[in-house]
């Protein structure tokens, strides 16, 4: 049988390892540990002076992840780095991180496999299920909440801003009168009557709305941009950030603040040029179509570094 870390292959994973330049005795933030895919090859390479520091919000998702670094940290033995693990937002960073202290960051922004594979945490309308989306299942309105509180202006609002849905004010629309929603599959079907796929579409007609509900749920935006500006004050001097996005939205936060950093001398930004997954990866995992990576180096002069 499949073990369920096996079904979840890290995007771009050689790639995030090379770019976070890792060496023995570093000191690396996860700030999206998931299914530890990335922090497992990670720790491999920290050494017995290393410490990595891995951040998920989702309880089950750190539950799984924990065991599976228990086993690594047993593979590894006394060569094993000390290894924290966090269950809060990464946003949530600079409170658990002193500044100056981390030779590196990763990110892999957005929601994971092992979301968008249970039913029951209603990600994805492949199989029905409640209208859940919560990331932290422990705070937070629900995206059954959302849909059937908020008024139609903002509804529509949020799908045309997170979601890039032209079509935003008629599925709200839609959406009000067949209130109430309670199921993914129910919200699928009245998206897709009210705003049917066309002949240039190559993803489902309810894909954006999903999309923009379950951004808006867990205010992953507000997440990203948190990050990018903490960064530069938690790197040591020539530390690194790497960030692995998912869509535009994700990419663009990430590239502006790379680009005024750069500007205002506080990033090296190492990616002219988003990295992308190569034919043999996406083949093996589809989600990595999609992803982009970005990186940047904390920028030193007269051998201090700046300050972010």
């Amino acid at each position: 049988m499949t073990k369920p870390e096996e079904r979840h292959v890290p995007v771009l994973l050689q790639d995030a390892i090379q770019f976070l330049n890792l060496r023995a005795g570093a000191t690396i933030a996860d700030c999206t540990l998931g299914m530890a895919g990335h922090s497992s090859e990670i720790a491999r390479r920290l050494g017995p002076e290393g410490h990595l520091i891995a951040f998920d919000r989702d309880p089950e998702a750190l539950a799984l992840a924990k065991m599976r670094l228990a086993r690594v940290v047993n593979e590894l033995g006394p060569q094993a780095p000390r290894i924290t693990l966090i269950g809060e937002a990464f946003s949530t960073i600079a409170q658990h991180v002193s500044a100056g202290s981390l030779d590196g960051i990763l990110a892999d922004f957005g929601v994971s496999s092992l979301q968008l594979d249970e039913a029951r945490r209603g990600f994805s309308f492949m199989a029905d299920g409640p209208l859940e989306m919560r990331m932290d299942t422990r705070s937070g309105p629900t995206a059954e909440q959302v849909v059937n509180e908020v008024s139609e202006r903002e509804l529509a609002d949020l799908i045309y801003e997170y979601g890039e849905e032209r079509r935003s004010r008629r599925i709200a629309r839609a959406i009000v009168r067949g209130r109430p929603v309670t199921t993914t599959g129910q919200l699928a079907r009245i998206v897709a009557a009210a705003a049917p796929a066309m002949k240039q579409d190559r993803i489902h007609p309810a894909t954006r709305t999903f999309q923009a509900l379950r951004i808006y749920v867990n205010r992953e935006l507000d997440e990203i941009k948190a990050l990018m500006e903490a960064a530069p004050e938690l790197l040591k001097p020539s530390g690194r950030l790497v960030v692995i996005s998912f869509h535009s939205l994700e990419d663009r936060i990430a590239k502006d603040s790379f680009r005024e950093g750069a500007h205002h001398g506080i990033w090296n930004i190492l990616t002219k040029k988003p990295v992308t997954a190569g034919e043999e990866e996406t083949d093996r995992n589809p989600r990595s179509r999609s992803a982009k990576l970005r990186a940047g180096e904390k920028a030193v002069i007269k051998g201090k570094a700046l300050r972010g």
